[in-house]
């Protein structure tokens, strides 16, 4: 069955936070991109795989559009649960939605401190010249994701 969405959990690390021990806001591009990662995996692939492929050039993903929104903030040494949804997937593109849970362990606590959203290109790189060039996302991937129903995208 294919995959539309995917759960990652962190702890909020000493390194990520300001002064006051919040999170710096950059550091949720880093988060999402870290359960990006991790959904990759989860799938048996990697976001930045430069093996040798015997059909095409190898593939990558970067991104063409970073956001994000915040409601609340994250603590030095929070667990947090990044929730990944697929938004949207065409032909050489996948658009992401991501939710920050906070006390993702206690229904009655658990609440929303951000969201987030990337859109990245399926490329693949010429090796000898090093350029990208924007290409179909494989089968081998497409047939492992999907859109996430309508109803768990709503804010």
């Amino acid at each position: 069955m294919p995959a539309h969405q995917f759960f990652f959990r962190r702890r909020v690390e000493f390194a990520d936070t300001d002064v006051a021990g919040i999170v710096h806001f950059s550091n949720f591009f880093r988060y999402m991109e870290s359960c990006e990662h991790a959904f990759y995996r989860s799938l048996g692939f990697s976001v930045h795989d430069f093996r040798p492929r015997p059909d095409a050039d190898p593939i990558g993903w970067p991104r063409v559009h970073a956001s994000a929104d915040y409601r609340l903030p994250l603590f030095f040494e929070e667990e947090v649960e990044i929730e990944l949804l697929i938004e949207e997937v065409r032909s050489k593109t996948i658009h992401y939605f991501f939710r920050f849970w906070k006390h993702p362990d206690e229904p009655e606590k658990k609440c929303l401190a951000a969201t987030g959203r990337f859109t990245v290109v399926c490329v693949s790189f010429d090796t000898e010249t090093r350029r990208m060039k924007g290409v179909a996302i494989p089968d081998e991937v497409r047939e492992k994701i999907e859109t996430a129903p309508r109803e768990l995208l709503e804010n």
